[in-house]
């Protein structure tokens, strides 16, 4: 398998030289119909990684003083990067189709990730979280066609299926069947450290954007939606965070933080298309190389360790943000009826008793999913152009 091999050996930019304008920051947004939906992939999984990048280390500065004024540094520059990456989304993406777009990158960058991923229950964990945000971007499609009247694959560009995965009514499960068992620090391969860290970023800031924008919406439905899978979302975030050995210490995750920022800007500049995104991906692979230096070094002091102890192992190069149309079938047809039961997946005649309940009361009032979505199959074009 080709590899990213050598690549955090790498020297980048050094931090005290990473600096930005606000015309560099708010600069041209990519075209919402004419640019390729892989960019926009790259796009919002980018600002996701770096508002991670950004939350991490805030609650690292909550409990090492003596970290504060080497994690403010570094966030500033995170910050203007964070913002550089998100305002290339332009203006006119409605909320919805931004919301379609977000559930893309949940679909195609965990299916990448699932790929590659050597750790078997890892892999499975991934695989299950990805048939629900599968049928997540089918219950947001049947709703943009009935508020906007517009195809979702105008967003989607024909790279993801629009049908149902796991039915969203059945992802809710009871806190105790969302924890997942986690990786060894001390035997796991690097690539499953960063990957965990990679779906937590992405899961996360899609939580945060659906409980920002779904009050925003007129329609009940569309509001219920929105409430309905935030909490999937937090779900999500909860299974993937677990995933992690949360034995680690701050300035451990910190480094495998940084390697997965690394990893994924290589990631990206190597697959990116635009020639204007990809000098941008690559601008901030420098950046990235020397934040890693930067807290390698504080790594070696603190904690008086060699940063080679935590970021051990190969770097397989990132499957391709599309084309995983055929994993992603055979998952559905293969795993569609997988549940939760404490740490281990199991058939649904299986489930634990305690998420049946919980979930039977969160639905006993109607299920804003199976209202949003009913009688809704994707064809080309919209219901505005279809005969009664």
């Amino acid at each position: 398998m080709d590899t990213f091999s050598g690549l955090l050996d790498l020297k980048g930019t050094p931090l005290d030289k990473q600096r930005f304008t606000w015309r560099e920051m708010a600069t041209r947004p990519i075209s919402k119909l004419d640019d390729d939906a892989t960019t926009r992939i790259r796009i919002i999984l980018m600002n996701g990684i770096e508002t991670e990048a950004l939350r991490l280390k805030h609650i690292g500065a909550r409990f090492h003083r003596e970290l504060q004024p080497h994690l403010a540094h570094i966030r500033r520059v995170e910050q203007h990067q964070a913002t550089a990456i998100n305002w290339l989304i332009s203006g006119d993406h409605s909320p919805l189709e931004t919301t379609i777009a977000y559930e893309q990158v949940a679909i195609e960058v965990t299916a990448a990730v699932a790929q590659n991923e050597p750790d078997p229950y890892q892999a499975q964990s991934y695989r299950f979280g990805l048939l629900e945000d599968f049928d997540h971007l089918y219950r947001y499609s049947a709703m943009y066609d009935r508020l906007e009247g517009k195809d979702p694959n105008n967003i989607l560009q024909g790279y993801t299926d629009i049908i149902p995965g796991r039915p969203t009514s059945q992802h809710h499960r009871n806190p105790s069947d969302d924890l997942r068992d986690s990786y060894d620090k001390t035997t796991a391969q690097l690539i499953t450290k960063i990957h965990a860290a990679m779906i937590t970023s992405s899961e996360y800031q899609t939580h945060d954007y659906y409980m920002n924008i779904g009050n925003t919406f007129a329609d009940p439905v569309a509001r219920a939606l929105y409430a309905e899978i935030a909490s999937v979302e937090e779900q999500h975030v909860t299974q993937y965070e677990s995933l992690m050995d949360a034995s680690e210490t701050f300035m451990e995750k910190w480094l495998v933080h940084e390697a997965m920022e690394v990893y994924a800007y290589a990631s990206c500049a190597e697959q990116e298309e635009n020639p204007r995104i990809k000098a941008l991906w690559e601008r901030f692979l420098d950046y990235e190389l020397g934040h890693l230096e930067f807290a390698s070094d504080l790594f070696k002091k603190y904690e008086r360790r060699d940063p080679a102890e935590v970021l051990v192992g190969a770097l397989p190069k990132m499957r391709p943000l599309k084309r995983n149309r055929d994993f992603v079938r055979e998952t559905l047809s293969k795993e569609v009826d997988l549940r939760a039961h404490g740490i281990d997946y199991v058939p649904k005649e299986k489930e634990d008793k305690a998420s049946l309940d919980y979930r039977n009361h969160l639905n006993s009032e109607g299920i804003p999913a199976d209202i949003a979505s009913a009688g809704y199959v994707w064809t080309p074009g919209t219901e505005l152009f279809r005969k009664p």
